[in-house]
């Protein structure tokens, strides 16, 4: 898969992973909807910075837009501090967060 199509399908992934709408992401990120939807219609490729500014509506880093959901190979500040809260919890407290968590994605 050529980049620019790889880097489309990964923002579409996630914007649907993330149930964002273009309108969504747009306020996110900061760039305007007309700029989201060209890009996504495949009519221009993203330039690094403005990759960057979709990552961060996504609260995401750069490398975990191309690590793809398999692999967290560098975390944003608040991944860190949950991550850090997360291993500071003893086994109760993480079966409770972990039951939290799962009740708020069900919903």
């Amino acid at each position: 898969m050529q980049t620019e199509n790889y880097i489309i399908a990964r923002i579409e992934q996630l914007c649907e992973k993330k149930k964002f709408s273009r309108y969504r992401l747009a306020q996110k990120s900061g760039i305007a909807q007309s700029s989201i939807s060209t890009l996504l219609n495949r009519k221009s490729v993203p330039t690094i910075q403005t990759l960057e500014k979709i990552c961060e509506g996504f609260d995401i880093t750069l490398a975990q837009f191309f690590a793809g959901d398999e692999e967290i190979p560098d975390l944003t500040a608040d991944q860190k501090q949950m991550l850090s809260d997360w291993n500071a919890m003893d086994e109760h407290q993480k079966e409770l967060v972990k039951a939290y968590i799962q009740g708020i994605i069900r919903k």
